[in-house]
């Protein structure tokens, strides 16, 4: 269908409608309120760049930051290679690879507040007991220091996006050309070598949507913030999405918070944009 078409621009308006509502104008209206002393409910006067002076001497939010990079970092690497194992795993010849795929899959249904109340409720309750009944005192603190905090938060996002991720890589391994496979083994090629210069070639393309999909998540993760540490002990584990909602809805300063926003999504698309970028190019390489 031509793009002129009005029929292309009838069944296109509402969804541009809904995005222009949604996505667009409340971004424009926060990119202006980060420049005032908005208040939630008045605009307040204009105080320019004030509030973006102010977060870059913030230290609880550079500290949020900083554990946010650190936490996503560590959590891409290991969500995408157990994802990647999975994939591997379930596209094997093994009789209960359906079973299998549904299992490892649920955990990303469930809700992120629930997730983390489970963990908490794990990490609390039943890591003391077991490490009450073995003698390990370690295993008695969790959540109860900044490391163990933020282990659990790695152990938790990658139990729940590892199943997701494996979907991604089930569908670029089950379209591999089983004729390139079958010639490696005849070749006398090992699993390792088959991994190393036939599929991972070939699953480049999924590691560029996985890693998109798993940066943006971890970088703007909040529910499973707030149920499993709730910032502590002493914010130590909070991370931006959290530090940000509390500035705006604990402090009360809306327009210092919506300009914290403002600089966290320009750091999280830099970060996006350059990782496809990357990846496309090593793609080509590969």
């Amino acid at each position: 269908m031509r793009t002129k078409d009005f029929a292309y621009w009838l069944f296109l308006a509402p969804v541009l409608i809904a995005l222009t509502l949604v996505v667009i104008v409340p971004m424009l209206l926060g990119v202006y309120y980060s420049f005032t002393s908005w208040n939630g409910i008045t605009t307040g006067e204009f105080v320019g760049f004030q509030n973006y002076i102010n977060l870059l001497q913030d230290e609880r939010f550079l500290d949020s930051l900083w554990f946010t990079t650190k936490f996503a970092i560590v959590s891409v690497i290991l969500i995408n290679f157990i994802g990647l194992s999975l994939a591997l795993i379930v596209t094997s010849r093994i009789k209960t690879s359906s079973l299998l795929r549904t299992t490892f899959f649920m955990p990303n249904l469930i809700g992120g507040l629930i997730l983390g109340f489970i963990w908490q409720f794990i990490f609390i309750k039943v890591f003391a007991s077991v490490g009450e009944m073995i003698g390990m005192d370690s295993l008695q603190v969790w959540l109860s220091t900044t490391e163990t905090g933020f282990w659990g938060l790695v152990i938790l996002m990658s139990w729940q996006m590892a199943g997701y991720i494996m979907v991604i890589y089930i569908a670029y391994l089950q379209g591999l050309p089983k004729e390139l496979i079958e010639a490696s083994e005849i070749d006398g090629a090992n699993s390792f070598q088959r991994f190393r210069y036939i599929v991972f070639p070939l699953v480049a393309p999924a590691f560029t949507v996985s890693m998109f999909l798993t940066l943006s998540n971890t970088f703007k993760l909040y529910d499973q913030n707030l149920s499993l540490t709730g910032g502590g002990p002493y914010n130590s584990t909070e991370m931006v999405a959290m530090e940000i909602f509390n500035t705006a809805f604990v402090q009360n300063t809306f327009a210092y918070a919506q300009a914290k926003a403002i600089i966290f999504f320009v750091i999280v698309a830099i970060v996006a944009l350059f990782q496809v970028y990357w990846n496309k190019r090593r793609e080509v390489e590969l």
